[in-house]
């Protein structure tokens, strides 16, 4: 937390999103519309109302576009720190770039950019401090998926595989995946390796597990992942049923 008890947070931006095709050729996919708004603006909008009000943006492509839109986030009351990376660094290694930023909190927050969710992070962050974890991951139900993750009776992640081959997942008795949200520690900063690129679940929370002090927490919200034009369908489907219930950041009334 800050002086003002405000929890930093940061939202992965910087990747080019090519499994979206024509969508992203000139777009950067965070600034993908839902409904007519950039779904970054649906995500920085949800960590506001959560107490979320300074926030780190990695930036690689069409960088221009995001900061056009955003500015220094005042106007939505948010202070916006960008970082952009001129080769891609990673998921880990865009956080590590931001050492400086995050060294002195007790906590601190980050979400991959394409992912949209109305979850409660207040109830996360709880559950986080409870249990002095190192880092806690949103973790969510799903047959298939690129991770999946082991949880004891405690919500302590006793396995974690990174893109397992389907042989290797049959032999595993969880039906928990990563949901591409989790809250840190400082600590884990050290833990992440000085090269580049390095990437959370491979380089950082694997080798975490011996900790013990890693923690799965369940998602009791909405939650979809804009990997393709399909589940960009399904977002805006979610929005508009009322399954998702965030807004985006212009539907806010801005500071005069």
């Amino acid at each position: 937390m800050d002086s003002e008890g405000q929890m930093k947070a940061m939202v992965l931006c910087a990747g080019y999103g090519t499994r979206m095709g024509e969508l992203t050729r000139d777009v950067p996919k965070a600034m993908l519309t839902l409904h007519g708004h950039p779904l970054l603006g649906y995500l920085l909008a949800h960590l506001r109302a959560q107490g979320f009000r300074q926030i780190a943006l990695n930036l690689h492509f069409q960088p221009e576009a995001i900061r056009d839109f955003l500015g220094d986030g005042s106007r939505w009351q948010i202070q916006l720190t960008y970082s952009y990376e001129k080769k891609l660094l990673g998921t880990a290694g865009g956080v590590k770039k931001l050492e400086s930023f995050f060294r002195e909190e007790e906590a601190f927050l980050i979400q991959y950019g394409d992912v949209i969710t109305d979850q409660d992070f207040t109830a996360m962050l709880r559950f986080h401090q409870e249990r002095r974890a190192l880092a806690t991951l949103l973790v969510h139900e799903r047959s298939r998926s690129n991770s999946v993750v082991s949880l004891d009776t405690s919500g302590r992640i006793v396995g974690f595989l990174e893109r397992p081959t389907d042989e290797v997942r049959r032999g595993l008795n969880s039906p928990w995946v990563n949901s591409g949200v989790c809250i840190c520690s400082p600590e884990v900063l050290s833990s992440i390796p000085r090269k580049s690129p390095c990437d959370l679940p491979r380089d950082v929370f694997i080798p975490l597990l011996d900790t013990g002090r890693l923690y799965g927490f369940p998602l009791s919200g909405y939650r979809c992942a804009i990997d393709s034009p399909l589940r960009l369908a399904e977002a805006q489907a979610a929005l508009a049923q009322g399954r998702c219930r965030i807004q985006p950041l212009t539907a806010l009334a801005p500071q005069s």
